[in-house]
């Protein structure tokens, strides 16, 4: 084979591995100048969540900022809790625990609940979830209000052992056709209320890292 046929065939695959190199850069440096503007998005997304059950009003510090990670199993969480903490003049205002029970009906609900200083619940939503339409989907607010009757419970209001759905005895509704979907978010307020009660000055003061020892 004399060098010019080398060259025919060569140069087209050279070609071909220069764009293939080019269209590389071209991707990663699009997405690196994305990734802050996908934080931003997001940063905002999230604290537009927080603020919904407690007003920015409420509080003066950096709420994204001032968080905890604190162990799933102290919660009954499928995943670790994140916590973001209200504070008014560096007073303890509320903490907003996001949790996730695995007894969905059809798996993972991500929800966060706001706790307020005095105990009591400032909120609940939901922050995804694959429950049935039309039925376990009810959770969602845009869907029905049944999320907002968690407002202003503790766990004097009902006591203890009305932290249950109706068809356990306890005070909550559940839906038509959907009982589990319902059950599994009451005792997930259940249990963060009853971890809050034991702990939550802690949070205020305490170092995350003390925090997440002693919360196992």
């Amino acid at each position: 084979m004399n060098d010019n046929l080398l060259k025919s065939i060569l140069k087209p695959g050279g070609f071909l591995a220069a764009f293939a190199l080019l269209g590389t850069v071209v991707l990663a440096s699009a997405y690196n100048l994305t990734l802050p503007r996908i934080a931003a998005n997001e940063r905002t997304a999230t604290l537009t969540r927080l603020n919904a059950l407690v007003s920015p009003s409420e509080y003066d510090n950096d709420l994204l900022n001032d968080q905890r990670v604190l162990p799933a199993a102290a919660f009954n969480s499928a995943e670790p809790v994140t916590v973001y903490l209200a504070r008014k003049q560096n007073q303890p205002v509320a903490a907003l625990f996001t949790v996730t029970p695995a007894n969905g009906y059809s798996g993972k609900i991500r929800l966060v609940v706001a706790v307020r200083a005095d105990q009591s619940v400032a909120g609940v939503r939901i922050l995804s979830h694959k429950e049935t339409p039309g039925l376990g989907d009810k959770i969602d607010v845009e869907k029905s209000d049944w999320i907002t009757r968690f407002n202003g419970k503790s766990l004097q209001n009902p006591l203890l052992e009305g932290w249950a759905v109706r068809k356990d005895g306890g005070e909550f509704d559940q839906f038509t056709g959907a009982t589990i979907t319902p059950r599994a978010v009451v005792g997930a307020v259940k249990n963060t209320l009853l971890w809050s009660q034991q702990h939550f000055n802690e949070l205020f003061i305490a170092q995350p890292s003390r925090i997440t020892q002693e919360s196992k």
